[in-house]
């Protein structure tokens, strides 16, 4: 019997839903949630102060080079230092926040490539022309790369592959249900370097500065563990979908039928092949700066191009150029941006859509400058590294324990960068404080912040996905989707973080 056919014998499940979903709606805007974090740190700090609070540990050295014994003390926001610290560093902070200069370089490039259609027109010709064997596989992996631009991701490739599962003859909720999960449950792990990485990248950095001053990873950090977790995911989504999904559903019986709306037109086409030909020209510019000896992208005394070379520090404005020029060339072949004017105006639609993002950042410089001033992250990281210590319990362990932890908060908290911002400065410290690299607790944030997106009423696409599936199934509702996505998410969880698990215990390499 299909989950949609009976989407109210949820039982406990559905019991459980609504329980979420009550306490979801509770949970404030994430700038207020950062607002009360703040005032929370302002009034422990004050405490700590108070009480005297503070710890000794052995801590790198810059200028030195060595490990020399440190001591770190509480300080108080509420003292005449600590407010006029909060009062005068509000600019500063926003300003030295990288993260903010990073998602606006991004999206320059991305902006136009999505305002010219695209992302959209590139996931609708991959999913036409993908043969029908391997359809579940393609639709699955151009669903987990689509999260270099979320919204077309969610907006065109989950329609689409309920259509084309349709059009070949397989029921359509199926295709919502790979496309759902490829898009949702494997959102922060990409083969590409994506405007996300900039965020994560500079938070995780900041907090890498609390135990070592002079240490740093790049955009590339997680880049070998994001390429095999997508082989792996896209893999087990795609046996999920073929052995468990489509099973339960059985044959479709709705007798809806894929209207012919997504055959590519010639202008489409055209575009296509002009956006090609931008991609190929810009990869051979950026080649020629980074090649050759003495190119300008290599380190200028090394001659390195991997590592903090000016090629990795610059892969953020690489990444905007590729995208405007292959979107410039893509509407002006596809007849969607016939002019500069037209081109500049989707570069300004791009950032006036962050605007909320925007704001939000501006509160989350203020906490983490606030949480760094008080010294709060490195006593709680050296408190809890000397507990876990005498417990003598493996770094892995904890590493799956926050994995957990990330698991169940995304339930409430969607907001990738926001979790990560509160995460960051006491998880980083702590784990590098047991021997751990920043880039494996990175990648156990991604592992963590994934799959709960799939079945989250919180996830502000959540309701789309249910009006998707009621167009094939007059009577489905949410508890439908919720029952399409539970085997996604009990797996995912499980065996990536096995795979987690193993990558570390491997040593493999996570990034670049």
């Amino acid at each position: 019997m299909s989950a949609a056919a009976e989407p109210g014998k949820g039982g406990g499940m559905q019991r459980v839903l609504d329980a979420v979903e009550r306490v979801g709606n509770r949970v404030p805007h994430p700038v207020m949630i950062f607002v009360y974090l703040i005032l929370l740190v302002m009034a422990l700090s004050a405490v700590l102060g108070a009480i005297g609070a503070s710890v000794s540990f052995q801590a790198y050295n810059p200028a030195s080079g060595d490990i020399e014994p440190a001591f770190v003390a509480a300080r108080s926001l509420l003292t005449v230092e600590g407010i006029r610290f909060m009062y005068t560093s509000v600019v500063a902070n926003f300003m030295g926040f990288n993260a903010v200069g990073v998602i606006i370089i991004a999206m320059v490039g991305v902006g136009v490539a999505e305002e010219a259609g695209l992302v959209k027109a590139l996931i609708r010709k991959l999913v036409l022309v993908a043969p029908p064997r391997a359809l579940t596989y393609i639709l699955c992996f151009v669903g987990i790369v689509s999260s270099i631009a979320a919204d077309a991701g969610y907006l065109v490739l989950i329609p689409l592959a309920a259509a084309a599962y349709l059009s070949v003859g397989r029921h359509p909720l199926a295709g919502l249900a790979v496309g759902f999960a490829s898009v949702a449950a494997a959102f922060l792990v990409n083969v590409l370097i994506v405007p996300t990485d900039g965020i994560l990248t500079e938070i995780t950095n900041d907090a890498i500065r609390l135990v070592n001053p002079s240490a740093t990873i790049d955009l590339a950090a997680n880049l070998w563990f994001s390429i095999g977790s997508v082989v792996m995911l896209t893999i087990v989504i795609s046996l999920i979908t073929e052995r468990v999904i489509e099973p339960r559903l059985g044959a479709y019986t709705g007798g809806y039928e894929v209207p012919g709306e997504n055959a590519m037109t010639e202008a489409e086409q055209r575009g296509l092949r002009l956006a090609l030909w931008g991609f190929l020209g810009s990869l051979a510019f950026v080649l020629a700066l980074a090649l050759p000896p003495g190119a300008p992208l290599r380190h200028p005394e090394t001659g390195a191009l991997v590592g903090a070379t000016p090629f990795m520090n610059s892969l953020i404005v690489t990444i905007a150029l590729i995208f405007m020029v292959c979107g410039i060339c893509y509407g002006r072949g596809a007849g969607t941006l016939k002019t500069t004017n037209e081109a500049i105006g989707a570069m300004q639609k791009s950032i006036a859509g962050l605007s909320g993002l925007i704001l939000l950042l501006l509160v989350i410089s203020q906490f983490i400058a606030y949480f760094n001033y008080t010294n709060m992250a490195t006593l709680a990281a050296v408190s809890m590294a000397d507990v876990l210590k005498t417990m003598n319990l493996p770094p892995v362990a904890l590493l799956v324990g926050f994995v957990v932890a990330v698991f169940g908060l995304d339930l409430i908290i969607t907001a990738a960068i926001a979790k990560w911002a509160i995460f960051a400065p006491v998880f980083v410290p702590l784990l590098m404080q047991l021997g751990m690299e920043p880039e494996a607790v990175l990648a156990a944030y991604r592992v963590g912040d994934s799959p709960m997106n799939a079945i989250t009423p919180l996830n502000a696409y959540f309701a789309m996905i249910v009006t998707f599936a009621i167009k094939y199934q007059k009577d489905a509702g949410v508890g439908t989707v919720i029952a399409l996505m539970l085997p996604y998410v009990a797996v995912l969880c499980v065996v990536w973080t096995l795979f987690l698990v193993g990558w570390y215990l491997l040593g493999l390499p996570w990034g670049i």
